[in-house]
């Protein structure tokens, strides 16, 4: 060991516990010549460090400058081998013997002697084999929630929507009603928990109410019009609170007055056109072959990243199971459920349904993202919250809407 570790003082003046030799740097015997203890020259008799001047003389030996450390005395050892396999046991005798256990820096695992005060030793690891920890086994792939749960709840879901879709058509214009007023009471308030914007509900949500059944009796023009309202309420009702922020709240008020019940109203209008049923019955089925579709071929063969920044399980594997799934339900539904509808516009349909219910995902994913959630509430166990099965529905809504009006008329 490097002795100016210690931080020993080594100028004049420094006199440190000795077994009475005490010679400064120059004044022992060559290095390898040990003189016998009480033979050296005392403190008393040879130059002091007070004096200012070291005197001449052979190098210091080692154990006359471990002997100058502020340690305390220790008895002498006798001239044996270390045993620690290095070779240097004629090297390493009298004091450097005696301090080695005070050494931080000393090899783990080495004896210690009695009354000497030392950290306890570390383990010696080199004994442990390398290698020893056996490989883990591959984890079982997942599906990633509560499989269970999911299909109980969709399918529930899915009996009260066909029930109120063909017993009375004005239950099933609730039903939206209701839908969109949780998905604002949801995305309002991640927007306050997350980023301090404070949208207006009460505007919303009345307005929202207002719009799906605008759309339903007035068609779009009775949309456009609950739409632009809306917006208006929301303007006025943020200026009963302090300015600050106004701008911030009312451009998310807006916006999710547009993304969630003015969405929602072009399903309220494909209710409202000649056997609506069989159309809203249509844009339901395709969107959720779509998602299925995506989420079992995703899962089973999923390998290359759709959007790895928004949503890193959605994979390219899984759009062309959206897709061929999505085409195959359009064909199927134009064939036998549509009046007036081909094969050809079921493709058509098919393929624009997958196309936006996965950007309906993706834009959904881009919020939650920024928001730092995973889902917008817990409501539906096994899906997250309303929000979370809306996300592909209402960006696909016009586009069915749409799609029919062209092939099939209003």
């Amino acid at each position: 060991m490097n002795d100016s570790s210690w931080g020993a003082p080594t100028g004049p003046g420094h006199r440190g516990p000795t077994d009475g030799q005490g010679s400064a740097p120059g004044q022992g015997p060559a290095y390898g010549q040990v003189p016998a203890y009480g033979q050296g020259p005392s403190y008393n008799q040879g130059p002091s460090y007070d004096h200012g001047r070291a005197p001449a003389g052979p190098a210091y030996e080692r154990h006359a400058v471990d002997e100058t450390r502020p340690m305390p005395i220790v008895p002498d050892m006798p001239d044996t081998p270390s045993g620690d396999g290095r070779g240097d046991d004629q090297d390493d005798r009298g004091a450097a013997r005696l301090s080695g256990p005070l050494f931080r820096d000393e090899a783990p695992g080495r004896p210690e002697s009695a009354g000497r005060h030392s950290g306890p030793a570390e383990p010696d690891r080199s004994a442990e084999p390398s290698g020893s920890s056996q490989p883990e086994p591959p984890k079982k792939k997942s599906a990633g929630r509560d499989l269970g749960a999911a299909i109980g709840v969709g399918v529930g879901l899915g009996a009260v929507i066909v029930a109120s879709l063909f017993i009375v058509k004005a239950v099933f214009v609730g039903v939206i009603a209701v839908a969109v007023v949780v998905g604002l009471w949801e995305l309002t308030s991640r927007l306050e928990e997350r980023k301090g914007i404070r949208a207006p509900l009460v505007p919303l949500a009345v307005g929202g109410a207002a719009m799906v059944v605008a759309g339903y009796v007035r068609g779009a023009e009775g949309a456009w019009v609950a739409m632009a309202l809306t917006a208006l309420a929301v303007l006025v009702w943020r200026m009963t609170e302090p300015p600050e922020g106004y701008l911030k709240d009312v451009t998310a008020g807006v916006f999710a007055a547009f993304y969630v019940p003015f969405l929602a109203t072009f399903v309220a209008m494909m209710l409202a056109a000649d056997g609506g049923e069989w159309r809203v019955l249509t844009f339901l089925i395709l969107t959720v072959v779509s998602d299925t579709g995506a989420y079992a071929v995703g899962w089973r063969f999923g390998k290359h990243k759709l959007a790895p920044r928004i949503s890193p399980g959605k994979t390219r594997e899984g759009l062309v199971g959206a897709v061929s799934f999505a085409m195959v339900g359009g064909v199927l539904c134009m064939q036998f459920l549509v009046d007036g509808g081909t094969w050809w516009q079921g493709l058509v349909i098919g393929a624009c349904v997958a196309a936006s219910a996965t950007l309906g995902d993706l834009g959904e994913s881009m919020i939650k993202r920024d928001l730092g959630i995973k889902d917008m509430g817990t409501l539906l166990p096994g899906h997250g919250g309303i929000m979370d099965r809306l996300d592909s529905l209402l960006p696909t809504a016009p586009v069915v809407w749409l799609l029919l009006v062209l092939f099939v008329g209003s």
